[in-house]
């Protein structure tokens, strides 16, 4: 059986996977009726998810953006890639430098098809895939220093990731092994599902998904998403909804909050 083969055969399309439901929600067509039935009942529940999506992806492009014109990054470490969209990282960031290099780490089966078809990079720079868990950083980072040069400063992206690692300690454990061998001036960009006596219809929409999709999520407070960014310098402005950060003009009609908050974080 072929690589590709072999990757095909691990794809459920009996169950909902997150991945396929947020592409879904973004406007793309690389997912299943099961994933639009999936993502229709939560967005029944919680109407605003569509604009969270949306809004997390746009905070990427401008995360990517400082980082690469003016924090002079040149390197990007992305895990929890998800599927293939428009301005995806490597785009972002090799439109501004076109010798950067990106390694994007994912570990569900379509998301490495089709990262095999759609994510190359310029002739300059690099960009590479790996099949690998967040939950194994000691793997990543070894094939990750393949491509990436970890003396010279990387931008960590774990963008919408850390919510599928439930334990607490553990999470915070597996940012602080990806951060421990990367260089001074090495940064973390992070976005994380947020819980809220202020929206309790997205903590509905998660219950939904935790008993009926795949992997199981979970939620933290704007406070506990802080932490993640312990001992690094916080840009500013500091952990706030993702649509919040930095924003664009035409970002600022996006609703006043979404239950998506983000940061970037400096390594000393």
């Amino acid at each position: 059986m072929t690589d590709d083969a072999a990757t095909q055969a691990r794809i459920d399309t009996t169950r909902p996977h997150t991945a396929r439901i947020w592409n879904y929600w973004t406007g793309g067509k690389d997912n299943y009726a099961v994933d639009q039935e999936a993502g229709d009942r939560i967005r029944a529940l919680h109407p605003g998810i569509g604009d969270y999506a949306l809004a997390d992806r746009r905070f990427l492009g401008r995360a990517v953006r400082h980082l690469a014109a003016e924090a002079g990054i040149r390197q990007f470490l992305d895990i929890g890639t998800g599927l293939p969209s428009a301005d995806n990282t490597h785009e972002v960031a090799q439109r501004i430098t076109p010798d950067a290099r990106v390694v994007y780490v994912d570990n569900d089966p379509l998301v490495l098809v089709h990262a095999r078809a759609l994510l190359t990079g310029t002739p300059e720079g690099r960009t590479d895939y790996l099949d690998a868990d967040l939950r194994d950083p000691d793997a990543i980072l070894e094939q990750a220093a393949a491509t990436l040069d970890f003396a010279e400063p990387v931008a960590l992206m774990l963008l919408g990731v850390v919510i599928f690692v439930e334990d607490d300690d553990e999470s915070r454990a597996v940012v602080r092994r990806l951060l421990e061998p990367l260089a001074p001036g090495s940064h973390l960009v992070l976005s994380h599902t947020i819980t809220s006596p202020a929206m309790p219809d997205v903590d509905a929409a998660v219950a939904f998904w935790n008993e009926n999709g795949t992997p199981r999520l979970t939620q933290r407070t704007p406070q506990e998403v802080t932490r993640y960014f312990d001992g690094l310098e916080l840009l500013d402005p500091g952990v706030v909804s993702c649509n919040r950060w930095r924003p664009d003009p035409e970002d600022l009609t996006a609703p006043d909050e979404v239950a998506m908050y983000s940061g970037v974080g400096r390594k000393a």
